[in-house]
């Protein structure tokens, strides 16, 4: 079983995030929030493509489940304040 904080640091490794932020209770099942500047210029499914390549192994056979909200900083700003 793998930890949401194992998945984090794979995310991590791979992409350099301002925020990031994974949970999952039954070591299968994760929610990811991820904000990074990579993302800056792609379209939401190239930003999960990013985060799925750096979780390849992992998704072949730890995770059986990824929701995922990729925001660029600025998105996580506007998010933030329009709370």
């Amino acid at each position: 079983m793998i930890s949401s904080d194992q998945i984090k640091k794979s995310i991590e490794a791979s992409i350099p995030c301002e925020w990031i932020q994974v949970e999952g209770e039954d070591g299968r099942h994760f929610n990811a929030v991820i904000v990074s500047a990579e993302f800056v210029g792609k379209t939401m499914i190239q930003q999960h493509q990013l985060v799925y390549r750096a979780l390849r192994e992992r998704m072949k056979d730890d995770v059986h489940a990824l929701s995922m909200r990729t925001l660029t900083p600025e998105q996580w700003v506007n998010a933030q304040s329009s709370k």
